[in-house]
């Protein structure tokens, strides 16, 4: 019976750790393309290499969880 209660308490630690852990990135969720701008700004603002422009697509396909991002 002690096994049991042991176990049972381990999972529920577990389960709590698991939760605070994923909580993810603070601030704002950025689409692909304003990180893209975004860490071209910064390259410009200190003198490093750009990365690559992004292509436009002027036909954007929206995916049905677009809506979380934005």
């Amino acid at each position: 019976m002690a096994i049991r209660k042991e176990a049972a308490a381990m999972v529920v630690v577990a389960l709590v750790a698991l939760t605070v852990s994923a909580c993810g990135r603070k601030g704002d969720l950025l689409t692909p393309s304003e990180a893209a701008a975004e860490a071209r700004k910064e390259a410009e603002r200190e003198g490093q290499p750009l990365p690559p422009a992004e292509k436009r697509n002027n036909r954007s396909k929206r995916f049905f969880l677009d809506p979380l991002i934005e």
